[in-house]
């Protein structure tokens, strides 16, 4: 049988647990579970966490708000990220490949046809694309969404099965609910018209992307009959947790 894919897209808010670091512990989580789900699926990671892995290290002349100084730190951090992904997965037996992309390479057809071809020689001589954007000539990420339209596009150019959106809470929860103080996760989605009624405009604390985000995502994946999942990435084995329901969390239809 022909494996399932699944494209992850995991935040800097997920990879940092929401500290100034980038946990460690968080990536062998991922690897663990990658390790666990070989027979059955096959992986590819949209990474945020450059900017954050350079903070670690760097300290920069500039006002961290300015884009340039941002690419300045996604360039120095992002071998950094690699380094710790690389060295926590070979632990478990996997390899990994970097891949960096701007959304200009989705608006040719030669492009894609390479990225495609790639990708797919690179999983299936079991190794696993870990994709950011290339900040350090291209600024949309930065600016707007924190990777998740980048990896609705990817996930619809490699044809996966399920696009899954590691954030921090429990999938999106109700406005109401909310306002109560008591988040309640909207667990199936059909309708995106009325999914957006419920959600407000926060960003995360490292990220750049927010709720909003994920579902202008959930739109790319969803025209392609690509299923999102909104996922808490916090949550220890949070990929076979919601593979087997026993977490709760928001799935786009």
């Amino acid at each position: 049988m022909a494996k399932k894919r699944i494209l992850l897209k995991i935040g800097s808010n997920t990879l940092t647990k929401e500290t100034n670091h980038i946990s460690r512990g968080k990536i062998e989580d991922l690897g663990i579970q990658i390790a666990a789900l070989n027979d059955e699926y096959e992986f590819i990671i949209v990474s945020s966490g450059a900017i954050a892995a350079a903070k670690q290290f760097v300290k920069l002349d500039n006002q961290d708000k300015d884009v340039f100084v941002k690419q300045a730190l996604a360039s120095i951090g992002q071998p950094h990220l690699m380094r710790i992904y690389n060295e926590n997965f070979k632990d478990l037996g996997l390899n990994t490949s970097q891949c960096l992309l701007s959304y200009s390479d989705f608006e040719k057809e030669q492009t894609k046809k390479n990225i495609v071809n790639t990708i797919n020689v690179l999983v299936k001589n079991n190794y696993i694309p870990i994709i950011n954007e290339n900040d350090t000539v291209a600024t949309d990420e930065i600016r707007f969404g924190d990777n998740d339209k980048l990896a609705a596009l990817t996930a619809v150019l490699l044809n996966v099965d399920i696009l899954i959106i590691a954030t921090n809470t429990n999938g999106i929860y109700t406005k109401e609910s909310i306002h109560d103080e008591n988040p309640e996760t909207i667990k199936l989605v059909s309708d995106l018209k009325s999914l957006e009624k419920e959600i407000g405009d926060s960003k995360s604390s490292h990220g750049t992307g927010g709720m909003q985000s994920k579902i202008e995502a959930a739109a790319i994946s969803k025209a392609a009959n690509i299923e999102t999942w909104i996922v808490n990435g916090l949550n220890d084995n949070f990929i076979l947790k919601a593979l087997k329901d026993e977490i709760p969390f928001t799935r786009i239809v």
